[in-house]
């Protein structure tokens, strides 16, 4: 029981959503609570105006709950950008929920966070990310219909997480292409941090290549079974940034390129599936544009894994999955050529096209 209520003066110097600087006119935040399963959860809509605000469930032990709520607002936002940059008819959104998904996510938390995006009424529909697994989706979808990635004998698109690796393996051969002038990766030194189910994907696709490929994880059992499976060379030193590498490639959490690590950066070309990997998408952008490095934005790469769950909504199978994912290729290539054009940084290029869709079909809505 709260045994102290703030008072609605010290509660307007909180701010609690709309002071947060990640909050970029967001359509609604919900916060879910339930006493009995331990779940705290966040969901963020970002923008619904192609859709339904559909985006995966992040479960992780954040330090606070500010931390949360600045990650589901970044996280919401980039959905939007990601969905109308791959042309698909979806709104942005994400949730977290606060937790150890290794000893705290129980069958009973899965169905109890159902049931709340269930009462949103498909405004939001959830799917699979950090912490989660289709199993989870499965357990989702028996409280609820909104929830896309699940198993592929329950009729589901199955597990992202390959289809996402693809879509980050195609961009990061379009930056290639731009920076070296071949797409061809073999003898390319890629150095990928973070070893979940998407980098352990890119590091096949690599491998398969010919690239030589670095490994970094902060779990170490992780770091030697892919290194024994692919023959992969684990990261032993103290500093990833400053490792003279050809491509980086970050596909674990966020905002790995900031301040402290863009002047050690040695790579040529940043390419992974991570989200947010700018911490100040406006600084850090520019700070890699003269340093002559080359990125390639994060909401267009690893848009893999939305184009696959979106083919449970839309009824399509394999064969298109692959082609849209493929296309990232072409997408990637079009706003490299359209930042340098247009003296833009790569980020900005890409995130122009996809608020211009946005921005022309809310005008088209509003016309209906």
């Amino acid at each position: 029981m709260v045994s102290e209520v703030l008072n609605a003066n010290e509660l307007y110097k909180i701010d609690p959503v709309f002071g947060q600087l990640s909050f970029d006119n967001h359509e609604q935040i919900v916060f879910c609570n339930d006493k009995d399963t331990g779940l705290k959860a966040i969901i963020g809509i970002h923008n619904t105006v192609f859709g339904p605000a559909l985006g995966g469930t992040r479960m992780w032990q954040y330090n606070n709950e500010w931390e949360a709520l600045n990650d589901v607002l970044r996280l919401s936002r980039g959905m939007s950008f990601k969905s109308a940059i791959t042309g698909l008819n979806l709104g942005g959104g994400k949730a977290v929920i606060i937790g150890d998904a290794k000893t705290q996510k129980t069958p009973e938390l899965m169905k109890r966070f159902g049931e709340f995006v269930h009462s949103l009424g498909g405004r939001y529909i959830t799917a699979e990310d950090v912490g989660m697994e289709t199993i989870d989706m499965d357990l989702v979808r028996e409280v609820t219909p909104y929830v896309t990635g699940i198993s592929e004998s329950k009729g589901g698109a199955g597990n992202p997480s390959p289809i996402t690796a693809y879509g980050v393996f195609m961009g990061m051969k379009a930056a290639a292409k731009y920076k070296f002038g071949t797409d061809v990766l073999e003898d390319k030194t890629v150095l990928v941090q973070g070893i979940g189910h998407v980098g352990e994907s890119l590091v096949e696709h690599l491998t398969n290549e010919g690239a030589k490929v670095i490994i970094s994880d902060i779990n170490e059992g992780r770091l030697n079974e892919v290194s024994i499976k692919y023959g992969a060379q684990i990261y032993k030193g103290n500093d990833i940034y400053s490792e003279p590498v050809d491509i980086y490639a970050p596909c674990a959490l966020g905002a790995t390129i900031n301040d402290d690590t863009i002047n050690k950066i040695q790579a040529k070309v940043i390419a992974g599936a991570a989200n947010n990997q700018l911490a100040n998408e406006l600084i850090h952008g520019q700070m890699l544009q003269d340093k002559g490095i080359v990125y390639a934005p994060d909401f267009l790469i690893n848009a893999g894994g939305i184009i696959n769950v979106y083919a449970e909504l839309e009824n399509y199978g394999k064969t298109e999955i692959m082609r849209k994912t493929e296309n990232i290729y072409n997408t990637t290539l079009e706003i490299l050529n359209n930042a340098e054009t247009n003296s833009l940084t790569t980020h900005q290029a890409a995130l122009n096209i996809a608020q211009g869709r946005i921005d022309a079909r809310k005008k088209e809505n509003s016309n209906s």
